[in-house]
C-alpha cells in the first residue's frame, strides 16, 4: 500500500462530511481525503436558508441530544469536536399538537414514536381497541422477524391508535405509512423489546425503561445560525479536497483500488484511489455498484423514496398557538402533513416585532403528484390551511420559502436491516475498501447519519491495514 492514503468520499452530505473528518483524525497523517458531491451545495439536507432576514431551515431542523443507550448522541459530540458545542440551543416550547376531526389536540406523552405504553393517556385522541393486546404466552416478534408497525400497531391497539397518531408520527419523519415501514429500522428499540415482551403495552414501557431521561433533559437541540454551520465547520476540519459539481459515474476495482470516472461522459476525469466510502442514496449507490458488485447493487437498489416539500411563511404578528407545531392524520383530507412554528418553538429565533417564520410539510409517500403544483400554489394552499386548523385568518405572508426534495425520505420496509447486512457482508468480502453509508442504509435523522458516516470511515482504516481506534 503506498503512503499517503488517497481516499474518496462520494457524497457530501452529512454522512460523507463526517466520514471525511473521522478519516482526517484516525488515518495516518498525510492521507489525501476528496470528497465528491454531484451538486454545487455540501450537506445534503442540511441547508440554511434566509427568510425575511432571518436564518431558517430549509431541510433538516435539528438533531436528537441523547443516543439509545443515555449518552451523548453523535451529532452532539460531532458538534463538540467542531468548536460548536456552544451554538446549541434547545426548543423553548416543547408541546405539540395533532389535527383530529379539523382540530388540534395536545400529542399525549408517554408514546414511543405515537405507540402508547399506557392506553389511557391516549384516548384523548384515538380510542384503543378494547382487549386486544393480551398475552399469547410467547414474544410479540419471533427473534429474526420484521414486521410493519402498522400490522403490529395495529392487531394490538386498533386502526385509530394507527390512523390518527402513529402515522402521523412516523409521517412526520419518514413521509412514509406505519403500514409500510419497517418495525426494525424505525422503532429499533421497540422491535427489540418485541422480541421479549408478550404484550405491546409491555414492550413499549420495556424500551422505554432501557432508555431512561432524566426530567427536564432536552430531547433535541439545533445550533444557533442553522445547520449549516456543522456542514462549513465539518468540511474545515477533514482538511478534505471538495469537487463540487462533480458526478462520479463509475467506480472500477484495480490492483491496488478503485478508479472513479468524474464528470461529463464527452469528457471523463478518471481518479485513481485507494479506497470509496460510497454516501449517496440507494439508488444512486445502486449505479455505481452495478459493475463491480451486481447482485449487492440489485438488493440496494430496492429501496424507495419518498418526495416533500417544505413550505416557510413569514407572517406578520398572526395569532398563533403556544405550540411548537402540529401533526396531521393522512385521514383528515390535507395537504399539510406538519407545521412547525419556528419562531414559538425556537426562543432564539423570536423577533421583537412579532414576525413569525411557520414551516409546513408537504408530501406523503405515493402521493408526489401533489408536489406537481407551482410554488405559489403549495404556498397558497399552506396559508389556507393553516388559516383552518388554527381557526382564525392568518395574515398574507410578507416573505416566503418554497424548498423541494425529490427523493429525500427512504422508505424502509420490512426486511431492510437484513438486506443492508447482506449487503455490507458481501462487500466486505469482494470489495472490503468499498463502505456504504448514509441515510439509504441505518436510518434518517442526523445523529444517525453522522453515526453511519463514522463507522463507514472505521472500516476503511482498518480495510486498508491501520488501526480505526
Amino acid at each position: 500500500m503506498r503512503q499517503p492514503w488517497r481516499v474518496a468520499v462520494v457524497g457530501g452530505g452529512i454522512a460523507g462530511l463526517a466520514a471525511a473528518v473521522r478519516l482526517r483524525d484516525r488515518a495516518p497523517g498525510g492521507t489525501e481525503i476528496t470528497v465528491y458531491e454531484q451538486s454545487g451545495a455540501l450537506g445534503g439536507k442540511l441547508r440554511t436558508g434566509e427568510v425575511a432576514g432571518e436564518p431558517v431551515e430549509f431541510g433538516a431542523e435539528s438533531f436528537l441530544m441523547r443516543d439509545p443507550t443515555g449518552a451523548e448522541s453523535a451529532a452532539v459530540v460531532l458538534a463538540r469536536r467542531l468548536g460548536l458545542a456552544e451554538r446549541i440551543v434547545h426548543p423553548t416550547v416543547g408541546q405539540a399538537a395533532l389535527v383530529v376531526d379539523g382540530g388540534l389536540r395536545p400529542i399525549p406523552g408517554g408514546t414511543l414514536v405515537g405507540v402508547p405504553g399506557d392506553l389511557d393517556r391516549v384516548a384523548t385522541v384515538a380510542r384503543p381497541a378494547a382487549d386486544a393486546d393480551t398475552d399469547g404466552g410467547r414474544p410479540l416478534v419471533g427473534p429474526d422477524a420484521d414486521v410493519s408497525v402498522g400490522a403490529l400497531v395495529r392487531a394490538r391497539f386498533g386502526d385509530e391508535v394507527v390512523d390518527r397518531l402513529v402515522d402521523p408520527m412516523l409521517g412526520g419523519v419518514y413521509a412514509g405509512r406505519a403500514d409500510d415501514l419497517s418495525l426494525v429500522t424505525t422503532m429499533p428499540a421497540l422491535a427489540r423489546a418485541a422480541r421479549v415482551e408478550h404484550t405491546l403495552v409491555g414492550a413499549v414501557r420495556a424500551a422505554q425503561a432501557a432508555a431512561p431521561r432524566a426530567p427536564g433533559t432536552p430531547v433535541f437541540g439545533t445550533l444557533a445560525g442553522g445547520l449549516s454551520t456543522l456542514v462549513e465547520a465539518a468540511v474545515t476540519a477533514s482538511g478534505a479536497t471538495v469537487r463540487s459539481d462533480a458526478a462520479v459515474r463509475e467506480l472500477t476495482p484495480t490492483g491496488t483500488g478503485w478508479r472513479l470516472t468524474v464528470g461529463p461522459t464527452r469528457d471523463p476525469e478518471f481518479v485513481d484511489v485507494d479506497a470509496v466510502v460510497l454516501a449517496v442514496p440507494a439508488r444512486p449507490a445502486a449505479r455505481l455498484l452495478a459493475g463491480p458488485a451486481p447482485a449487492v447493487a440489485a438488493g440496494v437498489g430496492e429501496l424507495d423514496y419518498a418526495s416533500v416539500a417544505l413550505v416557510t411563511l413569514a407572517l406578520p404578528q398572526p395569532r398563533l398557538p403556544e405550540l411548537s407545531g402540529f401533526l396531521v392524520p393522512s385521514t383528515e383530507g390535507l395537504l399539510i402533513k406538519a407545521a412547525t412554528f419556528f419562531t414559538t418553538k425556537w426562543g432564539h429565533l423570536r423577533r421583537a416585532d412579532g414576525l413569525a417564520l411557520v414551516r409546513a410539510s408537504v408530501g406523503r409517500y405515493r402521493e408526489e403528484a401533489q408536489l406537481q403544483r407551482p410554488d405559489a400554489d403549495l404556498a397558497a394552499t399552506v396559508h389556507r390551511e393553516l388559516s383552518a386548523v388554527l381557526c382564525t385568518p392568518l395574515p398574507a405572508p410578507v416573505d416566503g420559502h418554497v424548498q423541494r426534495w425529490g427523493g429525500a425520505l427512504p422508505q424502509y420496509a420490512p426486511g431492510h436491516a437484513d438486506r443492508v447486512a447482506a449487503a455490507r457482508t458481501a462487500l466486505r468480502a469482494a470489495h472490503p475498501t468499498l463502505v456504504l453509508a448514509g441515510a439509504g442504509y441505518d436510518g434518517v435523522g442526523i445523529p444517525v447519519c453522522v453515526r453511519s458516516g463514522e463507522t463507514a470511515a472505521d472500516e476503511i482504516i482498518t480495510a486498508l491495514g491501520g488501526s480505526a481506534r
